[in-house]
């Protein structure tokens, strides 16, 4: 009896067409958390040279940190990561010890050090996540990792992009790299960012996860390291995420 009760309830859920349409509209093709074979590997190996070969730059800007603002030279934030599991996310630091402010950042906020306004606009205060990628915690691509004020678990497209780890950088975070100026214009960042930009990146985030590949990886990687260095001369209308007709 309770086995031919199961076998009916089955049977409904898979003929109730609306059940779950959400999800497969947001997330098809995001089922599978493996990126590729040797995916993490690859991203340890490669934050582990990264690391090595940055570490005079690491010293610079610890004692940049350091003589400015004294300590600590760590900024530690927690952040959702993959299967909603909470880290702790490592960046330098940039703004000025104990100053109460939103968890967002606009373009002007007083927080912001002389030696953190450099930092930002070159990306280097990022540089020590890699150290989360050698943790396992996060990947160098995938999608930016929230604060758990931003997160909505009850949404299938939070549900898609909570599959996967949390990356250093990705297509949105390319596309929106001048995020400060476009909130410093808003009346109220916050709720700008809750619902205009963080939507938006959702929406990249989904895109790539959908078409993510070893080689689209590789791109993501190299506009990012373009978008750091020429900062200025990034054009973001050469973002593109590769179409299934590209891979052919």
């Amino acid at each position: 009896m309770a086995t031919a009760t199961a076998r009916m309830t089955t049977t409904r859920r898979r003929r109730n067409p609306e059940e779950n349409s959400t999800v497969r509209a947001t997330s098809p093709g995001i089922a599978r958390s493996k990126r590729w074979s040797g995916s993490q590997l690859f991203d340890i190996s490669l934050s582990f040279v990264a690391l090595l070969a940055l570490s005079p730059v690491l010293l610079v800007i610890a004692a940049a940190i350091l003589l400015e603002t004294g300590w600590p030279i760590l900024f530690t934030q927690s952040r959702v990561g993959r299967d909603g599991r909470m880290f702790l996310l490592r960046k330098f630091r940039t703004m000025r010890v104990k100053q109460a402010g939103p968890s967002i950042t606009a373009r002007g906020d007083a927080r912001i050090t002389r030696v953190g306004r450099v930092l930002r606009k070159f990306k280097l205060d990022e540089l020590p996540q890699l150290w989360n990628v050698i943790r396992g915690e996060m990947s160098l691509v995938g999608p930016r990792p929230e604060v758990p004020q931003f997160v909505d678990r009850s949404q299938p497209v939070w549900c898609a992009v909570l599959r996967v780890r949390p990356g250093i950088t990705d297509p949105a975070s390319i596309t929106y790299r001048n995020e400060e100026e476009l909130l410093a214009k808003a009346s109220n960042p916050t709720d700008y960012y809750r619902e205009t930009v963080l939507p938006a990146k959702l929406a990249l985030n989904v895109e790539y996860l959908e078409k993510r590949s070893f080689w689209l990886d590789l791109k993501v990687i190299a506009q990012t390291v373009k978008c750091a260095v020429f900062p200025g001369e990034f054009d973001i209308k050469t973002i593109r995420i590769a179409s299934p007709e590209d891979s052919k």
